[in-house]
């Protein structure tokens, strides 16, 4: 993280996100926000550089995650869920997009970061609704659960917690910890994404996930070793989840892509999890 700013790698993938309402026409993740939150002077110069470039797949991984977050969220508010934490903010405007004024939005983060995204939004011109919480946690130290529970979070209410773009480099402990924190509410549901052993003879995707290694290793925010699939989900249901959707890369093209499921099963994953049900999905 840079001091007072979001991570280089968080600032990367808004790009990607910005990029992909000008080049892809925002077909998998609509974001009208998404230029102005990054406030650059260069957009069209980021737009040429991106096109057809090698780096399109993760674009397009990075709108899917998204898709798919937020219409879980949308299916959980439509069933009556009032609570919704953006775990690690950083520049995600969900929050500043929502229209529903009775859904409360909890934006977790960092102090420093939190304090340099009320600049931006102020600078941008974009609104903050009074049903948005900035919840200041110093991940290193705060007890999470409690912090917000002190920015009138409800844990004993429902909640749906986004957490994109941040399991990646996290030690398997403190995924743990943040999993069990809500793993032991009665009814929540948490939507991340994962990177998983790529095991299939994928020169396109191992080349891929060698760039992406070596780009976030450069920036001083180096990627944690890939789970598999089947030690997350234990770890999921120890820490009280019931429910899993789990999305692989073909389960990625079909659902979400609407394209032919080709690929193996490694690299980028995206899932949902939810307590208070026993239940699995196969992707």
């Amino acid at each position: 993280m840079r001091d007072g700013q979001p991570s280089a790698t968080a600032f990367g993938a808004a790009q990607h996100r910005a990029v992909h309402q000008d080049l892809d026409g925002g077909v998998v993740f609509s974001d009208p926000l998404a230029w102005a939150i990054l406030g650059v002077d260069d957009s069209a110069r980021i737009v040429e550089s991106a096109r057809g470039g090698s780096r399109h797949g993760l674009r397009w991984f990075i709108a899917a995650r998204h898709r798919f977050a937020e219409d879980r969220v949308r299916t959980a508010t439509t069933r009556g869920v009032r609570q919704v934490v953006v775990l690690g903010a950083g520049l995600d405007t969900f929050a500043y997009r929502q229209p529903d004024p009775a859904v409360t939005v909890f934006e977790v983060d960092h102090p420093a970061t939190g304090e340099w995204k009320r600049e931006r939004l102020l600078q941008a011109g974009i609104a903050i609704p009074e049903s948005v919480r900035t919840i200041a946690v110093d991940f290193e130290r705060d007890d999470l659960i409690a912090a917000m529970t002190a920015g009138g979070f409800a844990p004993d209410d429902a909640a749906v917690v986004m957490w994109l773009g941040v399991m990646p480099y996290l030690t398997p402990a403190a995924v743990a910890t943040t999993l069990r924190a809500f793993g032991a509410m009665a009814d929540c549901e948490i939507v991340f994404d994962y990177r998983a052993p790529i095991t299939d003879p994928d020169a396109a995707a191992l080349a891929a996930a060698s760039d992406l290694r070596a780009r976030t290793a450069s920036v001083g925010e180096p990627l944690s070793k890939p789970v598999a699939p089947a030690e997350l989900h234990g770890v999921l249901r120890t820490a009280g989840f019931t429910v899993i959707d789990d999305l692989d890369r073909p389960a990625i093209r079909r659902r979400i892509l609407g394209l032919e499921p080709l690929g193996g099963s490694g690299g980028g994953h995206i899932i949902s999890a939810r307590t208070g049900e026993v239940s699995a999905r196969r992707p």
